[in-house]
């Protein structure tokens, strides 16, 4: 961060999915540094309390009064860390700091905000079964809390007409307990039912639990609040293992596999 320790910042910083060894060095500093931290209260738990930091944490869907309030702190001179889960620009809080410097005060366009990347969860869940990300790929978030719901479906029918494997974020919720069903019903008239899903869940945790599944079989209820879906693409394929759960990977051309 900035060498002028007289001088607030913000760092919006990503977490990573869960264990500590995941969390950069960058952000380490950064975290070692601040004054204040802020962010929704499971995330703020995650980072050890210490002497001179002050924690600021919020419930679910206040993003624009977090980002309000961290760049007020930043323009009096704190050092203010924002902290998400996985990767703070994977529909995290990067953009809605950058959304309030916008509506905001105009001092604010000139403080010092930097967005320290941390593993987003799509990519800690392929590394647990193979390469499912090769090729072409996309991230779509099945929340309909900022978006019409017969946009989310638009883009859905898109990707898997494009063949990208997809990555579902935020499949479902107590108040959404409906989308990732739809979703799998409206992927079913895409693509094959033998296209591969991967069902992870609290990935890099004791509760991590990695399922995969064709398409045909995939069922919402193996999903909650903390997993990750993925859907293969057409040329997505598993390497059968005696000894194991199958590898999944996307060649990295079309066609390459047989």
């Amino acid at each position: 961060m900035s060498s002028n320790t007289s001088r607030g910042w913000v760092a919006i910083a990503g977490l990573g999915p869960g264990p500590a060894e995941w969390i950069t060095p960058e952000v380490t500093a950064a975290l070692d540094e601040a004054t204040d931290l802020i962010g929704y209260a499971p995330y703020v738990a995650r980072v050890p309390a210490r002497d001179g930091l002050q924690r600021h944490g919020t419930d679910n869907r206040e993003e624009l009064g977090r980002a309000g309030h961290a760049l007020r702190l930043a323009a009096q001179g704190h050092r203010v860390v924002v902290v998400s889960s996985g990767d703070p620009g994977v529909f995290a809080m990067a953009a809605a700091v950058f959304e309030a410097v916008e509506r905001g005060e105009p001092a604010w366009r000139e403080l010092d905000i930097r967005v320290l990347p941390g593993i987003s969860a799509m990519f800690a869940a392929a590394s647990r079964i193979g390469a499912p990300l090769g090729h072409d790929f996309c991230a779509i978030n099945l929340s309909d809390n900022l978006k019409p719901w017969e946009l989310v479906e638009q883009r859905l029918r898109l990707a898997a007409q494009g063949d990208f494997v997809i990555a579902l974020y935020n499949p479902l919720s107590k108040a959404r307990p409906w989308q990732l069903g739809r979703a799998l019903e409206l992927l079913r008239t895409e693509f094959p039912e033998s296209v591969p899903v991967v069902f992870a869940t609290a990935v890099g945790d004791e509760r991590e639990a990695i399922d995969v599944v064709p398409l045909g079989e995939a069922r919402p209820e193996r999903a909650d609040m903390r997993t990750l879906v993925m859907i293969g693409s057409r040329q997505t394929r598993l390497i059968a293992r005696a000894g194991g759960a199958p590898f999944v990977y996307t060649p990295r051309s079309v066609g390459a596999a047989s």
